[in-house]
């Protein structure tokens, strides 16, 4: 079965979040089972340079856009067994960054109609192509109006993913013959309360339509998660999964991590506590024996449940705890950790910054890892969290909902703490269950061993995903 999955970032060339990590990791799953999936992303000017020496050029097509008529370079590269496209253009990549510009829409309209237009230039028909979020919903739109009639194109199928229902891609309705050159007959595709929506676009047009969670998969179906899609999604309800992402194992793995400060595994548990330690002593904060260290690694946002952490944040440093906090985001949010930092020395640490060398050290030397998502389609720092052995404490939304099962000590199974409720005081008390076990050693051991032992790896996600493709083929 021949693939094209579309994204407007991968890794390792370009990663801003869960996008990049998913296209790196379900391609190369996809293919290590047999299939022949290939990648293709916009030509960015923040790509290494190490990758763009190595990179092979294919050639040149010219790509109609309404009035426009835009050059189009093609490069290709192929890495970790997948083959990965580049579509070129300065004028809209040669940036730095990935998104963020006043011309965004024009630039991913430009990327999605490319995508379709240098089939014939790479010799790539694919059965199934995959688009993900709004900057490539519109190749199902573009497939469909512009591309049908075409023998090479007439049965080509398409599956579109959404990671994030928050990002539609809403613009004003004049883009739509302007800049997306879409024709007066078809604009219903896209017009949706007094805007032109791509993601909208995406879910009219495409074959399936999924989510990145079985949870958030019905969650996006209530007015409270979906932003304003929720009647569009009710309507097309009959074509919408839901698939839990995986995560790249052999990245985060504890026995081969090099980031750590002692590798382990379930067999050597306790050199978890030397990762404690010399994070401790790294952030020079002190070390005790027994006191847990919980870690938070997140955008410093309300949707990451920063609002809920700021309302009991003197309750929960009064606990014979630490907390540790690595990210960045809102800048009260930002302010506040940075004031809390200074006044509870040694109890909290805000490192207002992302290091993925210090992420991976804070995964291995804590014990919590809290999560307390007002939405989370997903989530995959939970599932890296488990890996190396760190309970979870979450909100159950979501991703949250479905990779982590509430501990119950009666029958020995569950990974981590969870709570209902978008409530502050509900948060804490489930980080003080958290602790309560913690203190109880063979229940503590007992839940590290359940998390490790979790097969978070894409394989189970890239099987799903390959039974869709077969049901809509």
């Amino acid at each position: 079965m021949k693939i094209l999955f579309t994204a407007a970032e991968a890794m390792p060339f370009m990663k801003t979040g869960g996008l990049g990590d998913v296209a790196g990791a379900l391609p190369q799953a996809l293919n290590i089972l047999g299939e022949d999936c290939r990648v293709i992303m916009p030509y960015y000017g923040d790509i290494a340079d190490s990758y763009k020496r190595t990179m092979t050029s294919i050639g040149n097509v010219y790509v109609p856009l309404s009035w426009r008529y835009q050059y189009c370079g093609v490069f290709s590269q192929s890495i970790n067994g997948v083959k990965y496209y580049f579509i070129d253009n300065e004028y809209y990549f040669k940036r730095s960054g990935c998104y963020g510009f006043y011309d965004d829409a024009e630039r991913f309209a430009f990327f999605s109609k490319a995508i379709l237009e240098v089939l014939p230039l790479i010799d790539f028909y694919p059965d199934v192509i995959h688009a993900n979020d709004w900057h490539t919903a519109l190749v199902p739109v573009y497939l469909d109006i512009f591309h049908r009639h075409r023998d090479e194109y007439r049965n080509i199928r398409t599956v579109f993913t959404i990671h994030n229902i928050e990002f539609q891609g809403k613009y004003g309705k004049e883009l739509l013959a302007d800049v997306l050159g879409i024709p007066q007959d078809r604009t219903s595709l896209l017009d949706y309360e007094k805007c032109c929506n791509f993601m909208k676009g995406g879910i009219e047009t495409s074959s399936v339509v999924t989510t990145v969670s079985t949870t958030y998969a019905k969650e996006i179906l209530d007015p409270y998660f979906s932003y304003g899609l929720d009647d569009i999604l009710r309507n097309r309800s009959y074509k919408l999964r839901g698939v839990v992402n995986g995560i790249d194992t052999t990245v985060y793995n504890p026995r081969r991590d090099n980031a750590l400060f002692k590798k382990y595994d379930l067999a050597t548990i306790e050199d978890k506590e030397e990762n404690k330690k010399g994070l401790c002593d790294l952030l020079n904060i002190p070390y005790k024996e027994g006191r847990p260290i919980i870690t938070m690694i997140s955008r410093l946002t309300e949707q990451k449940g920063l609002d809920l952490l700021a309302a009991v944040l003197d309750e929960l440093l009064s606990l014979d705890i630490q907390l540790v906090i690595l990210g960045t985001g809102d800048w009260k949010y930002e302010t506040m950790l940075k004031e809390y930092d200074t006044r509870y020395q040694g109890k909290l640490k805000a490192i207002i910054n992302f290091n993925a060398d210090l992420a991976k050290k804070l995964y291995a030397g804590a014990d919590m890892f809290l999560m307390p998502s007002k939405y989370e389609p997903c989530g995959l720092s939970q599932m890296m969290a488990m890996r190396y052995g760190t309970v979870p404490i979450v909100r159950e939304t979501g991703g949250l909902k479905d990779t982590v099962e509430p501990f119950n000590n009666t029958t020995g199974n569950g990974t981590g703490f969870t709570f209902y409720s978008y409530n502050a005081f509900d948060m804490l008390g489930a980080i003080k269950r958290a602790i309560g076990a913690y203190n109880i050693k063979s229940d503590w051991n007992k839940i590290i061993t359940n998390c490790m032992n979790k097969d978070f790896s894409w394989t189970k996600s890239a099987k799903e995903y390959i039974d869709i493709y077969k049901e809509i083929m």
